[in-house]
């Protein structure tokens, strides 16, 4: 409710911003900003959220809270539900949508393969859904193997994404060359361990986020949760380095210094729709 809030107080501004966000992010009929991919981007380590948060609305107006139905996983609201893949591909949808939409605008070639990338978590999502809907053999025999397969693509597919394309690490030329860093860059990332570690931790973390895709183990509480908390930390390292990478290619493409003195229009190179690989 603090969202829509309508009086100038908490932040209305910024408010106001997140919510037009939103709306473009769920309607991509414009042309698409930083702002925009970011936060889509950040929406896609939600999706299993977005997926409870649905179950818990669904009990709650079917009124299956505290009732044996609660633990029926045939029930409307229960685990074997048609809802919770729709819910959880949402998000990769919404991201794919804005590639589309970037190549309309564009004609960049790099924003389908972008587009491709996302589209490798449908398989994955219905196919983990599928065991619920299918005999026992074929999901041992058929589609637990495609599953397997389409987790596999996805992650390597993400992860090559992720070094080559939003944080410009391709070939880890950024590793082992540090001639000119950015004044307040420098700490971090001028020592190469961070590389290393970024780029391992980002390896393993894309591989076992395909678990949360992955409806038919939800039931694993404890494993979730665990897996959760360490997309939380996936993201929030992505993020860092994906801002780094973008203030960059803004300002500079021979690493000159940062400056000290604030530039006027910072705020709208980051919202500006133009020159953006999405």
């Amino acid at each position: 409710m603090a969202l829509i809030f309508p009086f100038d107080i908490f932040y209305l501004s910024s408010r106001y911003f997140f919510l037009r966000t939103v709306w473009r992010i769920v309607f991509p009929f414009q042309a698409i900003s930083f702002a925009d991919f970011f936060l889509a981007d950040i929406l896609t380590s939600m999706s299993k959220v977005f997926s409870d948060l649905e179950r818990s609305v669904c009990r709650m107006v079917h009124r299956q809270v505290a009732t044996i139905a609660w633990f029926e996983a045939d029930s409307v609201c229960g685990s074997h539900a048609v809802a919770i893949p729709i819910v959880l591909v949402l998000p990769y949808l919404f991201r794919l949508f804005q590639c589309l939409r970037q190549y309309k605008d564009t004609r960049e070639k790099t924003t389908l393969l972008n587009a491709l990338k996302y589209s490798t978590a449908v398989p994955v999502i219905f196919l983990s859904a599928l065991k619920y809907h299918v005999f026992p053999d074929n999901w041992v025999n058929i589609y637990r193997p495609l599953w397997l397969l389409s987790g596999v693509v996805n992650s390597l597919y993400s992860f090559y994404w992720d070094l080559t394309r939003d944080w410009d690490l391709s070939c880890f030329t950024r590793i082992f060359k540090f001639s000119r860093p950015n004044a307040l860059s420098y700490l971090l990332y001028g020592r190469k361990w961070v590389y290393f570690w970024v780029i391992g931790t980002n390896l393993i973390l894309r591989c076992t986020w395909t678990y949360k895709l992955s409806s038919h183990l939800r039931h694993n509480y404890l494993t979730v949760f665990a897996i959760t908390a360490l997309e939380i930390f996936r993201r929030f390292q992505w993020a860092f380095f994906r801002v780094e990478n973008e203030w960059n290619k803004m300002n500079s493409k021979q690493n000159i210094q940062l400056s000290t003195i604030d530039k006027p229009n910072d705020e709208q190179k980051l919202l500006d729709p133009n020159g953006y690989s999405v």
